[in-house]
């Protein structure tokens, strides 16, 4: 009876010990409000009406997901993540043919080599960049992002079928790398993406970079390869000014080169920023126009107090090439002020003018702030937002 025992409490270390070696959490956040524009065009491209509406993600998008992470000895894990994105307001998925649509990887991780994942991805752009401007962080998020996101810095769309590796960090450097794959016979480029970045945080200083290259062969949305590195329908896109559909702008040129550098620094409990992006894009389908967008944004937060936060950013836009004549170009500016209940719970009040300027007739001439259900009827565009984000 005494051996019966002592094995059964054997055992249940054992199982004990197993257990704590390995973990599945499950995280998300929900984020919904009430949202005023001006100047919105009706389903049928009618003039400019009013909308009240309810909207989720006014700030970050909602979704939740699954961590997890298996210790392997010698400092090596197994990980993990399984992420969905949402509506709120009427519990739809963000995607209709994704169950995991924000973000699916496996890989392992080492605390002296870094990380190595296979799946669908956030690019360098996202990882090392946007967290320096306003639209990647809970501070400005979804409408703050620069115009049609055709920078990607609020993360619109993600890379499937991606290699990716992370550092570890190296005296605050840290690196990264993405290679995302076409999966087509005799069309290793048609559809694949790969991305590099870097940032450095000494002190109050924090510093980032990134690279972003789409490659694509349609000439069509209908010729887009469906299996390969982008195909999202998710954020505003300039193709949806020019056509019913609404991939991603990159995706529909044979090639986009994005990249950018940006600077934050903290002096004290008000952080300064400024980011700086340029988007390349050749040859966009049935026009044939090359065009390259660039944006400028200032950005500062203050924490007022301990529950309080305040937070603005201007950016000033522009387009040029031979995109549909005339050189476009936007200014923008953004507030938000939020009030945190707990770690968990917060409400925010934020707002976004939008003002456009182009030459008579050109598609780009009206305004469109990001996470808005439609442009305005001129050039012009204002919203506002009260919500309330729960995280869990």
């Amino acid at each position: 009876m005494k051996k019966t025992l002592i094995a059964g409490a054997a055992l249940a270390t054992l199982a004990g010990a197993v257990q704590a070696q390995s973990s599945v959490t499950l995280y998300g956040l929900i984020d919904t409000g009430l949202t005023y524009t001006n100047s919105q065009i009706t389903g049928t491209g009618a003039g400019g009406h009013s909308n009240w509406q309810m909207t989720s993600g006014g700030v970050q998008y909602s979704r939740w997901g699954l961590r997890g992470a298996e210790d392997l000895g010698g400092g090596l894990r197994a990980i993990f993540t399984l992420e969905n994105g949402f509506n709120v307001n009427n519990g739809q998925l963000s995607s209709s043919n994704r169950i995991f649509n924000r973000l699916a990887y496996v890989g392992v991780s080492s605390r002296d080599f870094g990380s190595l994942t296979l799946g669908r991805q956030t690019d360098d752009m996202v990882d090392f960049l946007a967290p320096l401007s306003l639209t990647g962080t809970q501070y400005g998020g979804t409408h703050f992002a620069h115009p049609f996101d055709v920078d990607n810095l609020n993360d619109s769309f993600q890379i499937n079928n991606s290699v990716k590796y992370q550092s570890p960090d190296f005296a605050g450097f840290k690196l990264g790398a993405l290679y995302g794959f076409s999966n087509q016979a005799g069309g290793f480029a048609n559809n694949r993406a790969y991305s590099v970045g870097m940032s450095y945080m000494w002190g109050p200083l924090n510093f980032g970079a990134g690279y972003l290259h789409l490659n694509n062969s349609a000439r069509t949305p209908a010729q887009l390869n469906t299996n390969g590195a982008v195909t999202d329908t998710l954020g505003a896109s300039v193709s949806g000014l020019l056509t019913p559909t609404a991939v991603p702008l990159g995706a529909l040129a044979s090639r986009q080169q994005t990249w950018g550098g940006g600077v934050n620094y903290a002096f004290g409990p008000l952080v300064a920023g400024f980011v700086y992006t340029q988007t390349n894009l050749t040859e966009l389908f049935l026009t044939g126009f090359n065009t390259h967008f660039q944006n400028y944004e200032g950005n500062v937060r203050f924490a007022l107090t301990p529950a309080v936060m305040l937070a603005a950013a201007y950016t000033y836009s522009r387009a040029g090439g031979n995109a549909g004549g005339g050189a476009p170009h936007w200014n923008q500016v953004s507030a938000l002020a939020n009030y945190a209940f707990s770690k968990r719970t917060d409400v925010y009040i934020q707002s976004t003018y939008q003002s456009v300027s182009a030459r008579a007739g050109n598609p780009l001439g009206v305004a469109w702030i990001n996470g808005v259900s439609s442009p305005a009827s001129t050039s012009n565009q204002v919203e506002a937002t009260v919500g309330l984000r729960h995280r869990f």
